[in-house]
C-alpha cells in the first residue's frame, strides 16, 4: 500500500513540476526574446522617457508594445509584475519529486555497488551535497570572474569544466539513472539559486531605491544580467537530464558522463542559435546558423559513436534463432527479477513467480527487460544481453507460459 501511495505522490508532484517548469522557461525564453529583439524607439515622446529600447507585436488578435528603460523609469507605477514563482515553485516540487524517486529509495535507485558500494545514507548525503558545493563554487566563479575584462569568457569556461567534472564524478559514484537526474537537479538548483540570490534582491534594491528617490547603481541590473544569462544556457542541458531517465541507452553506456557532456553540449549550442537569432533579424549580429549546426553535428557524432557494439548484436543474434520456450525463460526470471518481483517482495505490485503473473505482465517485461533495459534497476542482478534476446524470442512467439 505504501508503494502505491508513493506512486500516486510522484505522479502529482511530477505534473506539478512539469507545469511550473513550463511557467519559468517560457518566462525565461520570452525575455531573452524580447532583450534580443529591442529596438531604439525614434519617437521623441519615449526618448523623454528614458526608453532604451523597445518591440512591437502582434499576437492574439491584438497589438503589443514592449518597452525596456536604459536603466529605469522617472517614476514607478504602483503595480509591478515580478517574475520569481515560476522558479521558487519549480525548484521546491523539483526537490520533493527528487526525495520521493530517489532518496526514499536510494538503496534501489540511487546507489549502483558495482560503482560505489555506501550505506543510503551517505548517499543521500553526498548526493545533497552536490547541490550546495557546485552553488558555492559556481557563485565564487561569477564573484571573482564576472566583473573582469573577458569575464563572461572566463567565468564560461570555468563552470563549464567544473560541470565536466561534477557529471564524470556523479556517473563514477551514483546509479546512471541517478547521477544523469543529479547532475541536471544540480544545475537547475544553481538557476533558482541566482533567482533567489541575486536576481530578484538586486531587483528590490533597485525599486526600494528608486522610490526613495535615490539614484540606482547599475550593478544590480549588470548582475542580474549576467545571472538571467547563464540560466538560459542551463535550461537545455537541464531539460535533457530530467527527461533522460526515459532512455536507458544513455545512462547505461560504459562512458556515460561522456554522453551527458556532449548531449548536454549540443544542447547549448542550438540554444545560443535562438538566443542570437533575434538579434540577427534585426541585423546587430552575424547569422547564427553556425551555432546550430555545431549542436547537429555534436548530436549526430554522438550517435555514431554510441553504435551498440557488434559482439552485442551477436549475442542477440544467436538467441534469437533458438526455440525459447516458458521454461528458459523462467530460469532469467529466478535468477535476475524474483529478488523484488517475488514471493517476499513485488515492487510496483508486479510479482512474476507463477505463470499467470508472467502471461499478465508479459507486455511490461518485454518493454522493460528488452527494449528499455531499465529492468532490472541499474541491473542490479547483471542480466545479459543474451537473456535480454532470449525474452525478446519468447515474447515475440507469443508469450506462451504452458
Amino acid at each position: 500500500m505504501e508503494s502505491y501511495y508513493l506512486d500516486w505522490a510522484n505522479l502529482l508532484l511530477r505534473w506539478v513540476h512539469v507545469i511550473t517548469a513550463i511557467a519559468w522557461i517560457g518566462a525565461s525564453f520570452y525575455f531573452v526574446m524580447l532583450d534580443n529583439s529591442l529596438e531604439k524607439p525614434h519617437d521623441r515622446e519615449s526618448l523623454d522617457k528614458g526608453v532604451g529600447g523597445e518591440q512591437w507585436a502582434v499576437h492574439g488578435g491584438g497589438f503589443y508594445n514592449m518597452q525596456k528603460y536604459a536603466l529605469a523609469p522617472k517614476r514607478l507605477p504602483d503595480h509591478l509584475h515580478w517574475s520569481y514563482w515560476e522558479s521558487y515553485s519549480t525548484w521546491l516540487t523539483g526537490f520533493a519529486l527528487f526525495t520521493i524517486s530517489y532518496l526514499w529509495n536510494a538503496s534501489t535507485y540511487l546507489i549502483d555497488k558495482s560503482k560505489m558500494d555506501w550505506q543510503p545514507g551517505a548517499a543521500i548525503g553526498v548526493a545533497l551535497a552536490f547541490f550546495v558545493v557546485f552553488w558555492m563554487v559556481y557563485d565564487g566563479i561569477c564573484q571573482l570572474f564576472g566583473q573582469r575584462k573577458n569575464g563572461d569568457t572566463i567565468v564560461g569556461v570555468l563552470v563549464a569544466v567544473f560541470i565536466a567534472f561534477a557529471a564524470w564524478l556523479a556517473c563514477h559514484w551514483f546509479a546512471g539513472r541517478a547521477a544523469f537526474l543529479l547532475v541536471g537537479a544540480m544545475m537547475a538548483t544553481t538557476m533558482s539559486g541566482n533567482v533567489f540570490f541575486w536576481i530578484i534582491p538586486g531587483q528590490r534594491k533597485n525599486v526600494q531605491a528608486l522610490r526613495e528617490g535615490r539614484p540606482v547603481d547599475p550593478i544590480h541590473g549588470a548582475r542580474g544580467k549576467q545571472r538571467s544569462v547563464h540560466n538560459t544556457y542551463f535550461t537545455l542541458p537541464v531539460l535533457f537530464a530530467m527527461l533522460s531517465n526515459h532512455y536507458s541507452f544513455t545512462y547505461t553506456h560504459k562512458y556515460n558522463w561522456v554522453v551527458l557532456l556532449l548531449i548536454m553540449l549540443g544542447g547549448a549550442a542550438i540554444r545560443q542559435f535562438f538566443v542570437v537569432r533575434h538579434r540577427f533579424k534585426l541585423g546587430n549580429a552575424g547569422n547564427p546558423l553556425p551555432y546550430a549546426m555545431v549542436g547537429v553535428v555534436v548530436l549526430g557524432l554522438s550517435i555514431v559513436w554510441m553504435r551498440p557494439e557488434p559482439s552485442g548484436a551477436q549475442m542477440a543474434g544467436a538467441a534469437a534463432s533458438q526455440k525459447v520456450g516458458f521454461g528458459d525463460v523462467k530460469k532469467v526470471l529466478e535468477q535476475r527479477c524474483y529478488m523484488c518481483h517475488g514471493a517476499q517482495v513485488q515492487m510496483k505490485n508486479v510479482r512474476l513467480d507463477s505463470p499467470e503473473q508472467v502471461a499478465a505482465h508479459a507486455q511490461g517485461v518485454y518493454q522493460q527487460a528488452v527494449v528499455t533495459k531499465i529492468m532490472p534497476m541499474n541491473n542490479a542482478t547483471a542480466m545479459t544481453d543474451a537473456e535480454r534476446a532470449l525474452i525478446a524470442k519468447w515474447f515475440e512467439g507469443g508469450a506462451k507460459t504452458n
